[in-house]
């Protein structure tokens, strides 16, 4: 029986679970890394210099695209015809100094039975780069990016689905992790079990639903540890 810890404890965690689906940023390296700020100043200059916009303008056309589209780069690409891959090298240009080697994740997520997933917004080399420097990218199985999604980002229920065929994953068997509570809906409607990484950041608390969150943690390493001794 499970602990009644309230970051962890509700019954569907007592299903069996054979796939645990990983989202990247600020969920499996810690937010404290500050790299996904790197990443937002990169975005911000980039709408910036693309649309002619002062700093403030800018930034708000990237938080509106971003609640709007799912990402900055779909309403890029949808309103100002934005060529993806111009963009994705040009925010992805970035200092990965930050994220240090995690044993404690590492132990955790080896000790999961079944398979490892990555699902993410962004790019599979920039996912590869941030797996190496965890020391992790041995323990997958396999990375969904926004390649694979034909450029359609979460939370688009029809990038869930192409997700869950393209690696044959029974969703009521599965477990899946995300900073983005948001993200988490189509998730939970699938049948997937929950866990939101909460960063206290505006943005991954948009659109909050306690209804489809399972589980609530600040660190992903501490409830994958606290979830395997239960």
């Amino acid at each position: 029986m499970l602990s009644k810890s309230p970051e962890q404890y509700n019954p569907i965690f007592e299903r069996h679970h054979d796939t645990w689906v990983f989202d990247l940023d600020n969920t499996l390296y810690a937010a404290e890394c500050n790299l996904f700020s790197q990443i937002d100043a990169k975005i911000g200059s980039y709408v910036q210099e693309t649309l002619g916009l002062r700093p403030k303008e800018a930034r708000e056309i990237q938080k509106r695209y971003l609640l709007e589209h799912g990402t900055t780069l779909k309403g890029l690409m949808d309103n100002h015809s934005v060529d993806p891959e111009h963009y994705i090298e040009n925010v992805h240009d970035i200092d990965f100094a930050p994220i240090k080697r995690n044993e404690k994740l590492r132990k955790a997520i080896s000790e999961l039975k079944g398979r490892k997933l990555v699902f993410t917004n962004a790019s599979k080399p920039y996912a590869i780069k941030v797996l190496n420097r965890l020391g992790i990218s041995d323990l997958f199985d396999g990375i969904f990016d926004i390649l694979d999604a034909n450029m359609l980002p979460k939370p688009r229920l029809e990038v869930y689905e192409k997700f869950l065929k393209d690696h044959d994953v029974d969703p009521k068997k599965a477990v899946m992790f995300e900073d983005m509570v948001r993200n988490l809906k189509p998730a939970h409607g699938l049948g997937m079990a929950t866990v939101w990484i909460n960063t206290g950041d505006e943005w991954g608390r948009a659109d909050y639903d306690a209804n489809i969150v399972h589980a609530e943690a600040n660190n992903l390493s501490d409830w994958l540890h606290r979830f395997l001794v239960r």
